[in-house]
């Protein structure tokens, strides 16, 4: 069965002639048609972050455009005349309410004086006070009050507001003055600032006549001495 089976197949391969002139004008026809157009493609859109990183330098270069502007404009240099050097201005001590005080000229040194009686004296007994001002500092300082001997005068004290340990005081009658004095020991010295010396006596019962009473402040400063005085006007 096997053998006529072939021998069948043989024979009707080689009965079979192919239509070559048919095929030929099949693949003509197909070779004539034109192939369908591609569809088109989108455009590619960038990746989302290729957009935000875009976004980022756009908003860092406006960032550092104003920060370059206001950099500048911070260092802009001021113009000519623009510039205020301030000096210190040095003033001379401003004169008190005291009656009589005496000073030297403003600007001519450093010691400034003012005499008065203290409003607590009375019929009975007084204080006189002698203010002294100095805008330096003093290796040398007395002062001297004298007290006219019009009627009863002794002295009952004194005082001053330095230290005491920094001064010879001594009270002694003289040529009709009882006479008051300070004076500053060798090696101590006197600050700037303001300083009262104050003499206290007894005198008559009444109203007493100060017009005669006096007082002197000499001084050694830096720039060599110095010295003031005044009186005490017709006052209690």
């Amino acid at each position: 069965m096997d053998e006529e089976l072939r021998e069948r197949l043989r024979t009707a391969a080689a009965s079979h002639r192919p239509d070559r002139a048919r095929m030929l004008a099949r693949i003509e026809r197909g070779m004539a048609q034109e192939p369908p157009a591609r569809p088109a493609r989108a455009p590619r859109t960038p990746m989302p972050w290729l957009r935000i990183a875009g976004a980022t330098v756009a908003v860092c270069g406006v960032l550092t455009a104003g920060a370059l502007a206001v950099t500048s404009a911070g260092r802009e240099e001021p113009t000519s005349g623009q510039r205020v050097a301030a000096e210190p201005v040095p003033t001379a001590p401003s004169s008190p309410s005291g009656p009589r005080g005496a000073a030297l000229p403003a600007g001519r040194g450093p010691l400034w004086s003012d005499g008065s009686l203290d409003p607590n004296s009375n019929s009975y007994w007084a204080q006189s006070e002698v203010v002294v001002k100095t805008t330096e500092k003093l290796s040398g300082l007395t002062v001297e009050l004298r007290i006219a001997q019009n009627g009863g005068v002794n002295t009952t004290g004194s005082w001053r507001s330095l230290p005491e340990g920094d001064f010879e005081v001594s009270v002694r009658e003289e040529e009709g003055y009882l006479v008051y004095r300070w004076a500053l020991k060798p090696g101590r010295s006197v600050p700037v600032g303001t300083h009262t010396f104050a003499g206290q006596y007894n005198h008559d019962e009444g109203t007493r006549d100060t017009g005669r009473d006096d007082y002197t402040a000499r001084a050694r400063t830096t720039g060599g001495p110095a010295a003031v005085g005044g009186d005490f006007g017709d006052t209690r």
